[in-house]
């Protein structure tokens, strides 16, 4: 995997807001802010949360997605479900 050179302030490849819901199955479900990009996604565990925050930052590839997660919308959309 290729390593990004991290930019000069926290937080500049990405802001998230997590909401933890429920801890069950020793795991969080909730949902989780890209502030970013003003999306909001569900989550049903940690492992799936910090996949969601990887991939936001283009740092997961779609070759370690074994089955189907939460994912964030493409831009298309959010732009059309704004509009309704």
């Amino acid at each position: 995997m290729k390593e990004k050179k991290q930019s000069g302030r926290p937080g500049d490849m990405g802001t998230f807001v997590v909401h933890v819901q429920h801890r069950q199955n020793s795991s969080w479900q909730g949902r989780i802010t890209w502030v970013d990009e003003n999306q909001t996604v569900s989550f049903r565990s940690v492992w799936e949360m910090i996949k969601l925050m990887a991939g936001a930052i283009d740092t997961v590839s779609d070759s370690e997605e074994s089955f189907e997660e939460a994912e964030w919308p493409k831009r298309e959309e959010q732009q059309n479900a704004d509009k309704t």
